[in-house]
């Protein structure tokens, strides 16, 4: 697909639940992390793939805050692939034009993957071309929660008044307060649920749950999602006339 192929109704901002790693493994006798390290390579396409298809905007659900459940030794391979993750790819996403921010709660990550994200943060700080987001530590209650400590915080300091407060100036305190609310979710690997991300942002958010595995998430697969939302009549509420 090239820029001249860009339906003008296809979604800005795509939000993907990257589902599937760990079964993909398992299907080839292989362990869990060798899916991780391929779903991580998709990341990369994703993103290449982000222009051709008009999306200027990239959420990508990489560790949730129920995440920690999993066994140690699939949370310190995580861990540690994040780290290799940005210290790989830091400089080609630049060069991509990518924008870069990580959302969630960092402050439970070690303090050298803390690093590694603001450094990515601050070097692709002026880019414009994709603006890819990475939910790490990330949950939509974990945020909406953190969102109304820091409300509660601004009334109790009296910089806010109680009656001032709508959904709007809630949606500020929100750790993707900079960012517009997703068009579409995908969501791979056949599991048909939001597992708690982008709750409040996907509120009129169109939602596709395909079957197939994250590492196999090619740039076809991707564009063929993308042409069935331009498809869609979306009337947020209202009636069409």
């Amino acid at each position: 697909m090239s820029a001249k192929d860009v339906n003008p109704n296809g979604p800005k901002h795509v939000a993907i639940i990257m589902d599937g790693n760990g079964r993909w493994a398992t299907q080839r006798n292989r362990p869990r992390l060798f899916g991780h390290q391929a779903g991580a390579k998709r990341v990369r396409q994703a993103v290449e793939t982000c222009p051709s298809l008009g999306v200027k905007y990239l959420t990508m659900f990489a560790f949730s805050t129920e995440n920690w459940k999993r066994t140690q030794s699939e949370v310190s391979g995580l861990m540690a692939l994040f780290r290799r993750y940005i210290q790989r790819e830091a400089n080609y996403l630049h060069r991509l034009g990518t924008r870069v921010r990580f959302i969630g709660d960092r402050e439970k990550l070690d303090k050298k993957l803390q690093a590694l994200m603001d450094y990515l943060e601050k070097l692709t700080e002026n880019n414009d071309v994709t603006h890819l987001t990475i939910a790490l530590n990330y949950g939509a209650r974990d945020e909406v929660t953190r969102a109304t400590q820091r409300l509660a915080v601004e009334i109790a300091e009296k910089r806010l008044r109680p009656e001032q407060v709508n959904s709007e100036v809630l949606a500020s305190f929100l750790d993707t307060y900079v960012l517009p609310d997703p068009d579409l979710v995908i969501r791979t690997s056949g599991e048909a649920r939001i597992s708690n991300f982008l709750l409040w942002q996907s509120a009129y958010a169109e939602y596709e749950f395909i079957d197939t595995h994250w590492p196999d998430f090619t740039p076809e697969v991707f564009a063929s999602v993308v042409a069935r939302f331009g498809g869609r009549d979306r009337r947020f509420g209202a009636v069409k006339a």
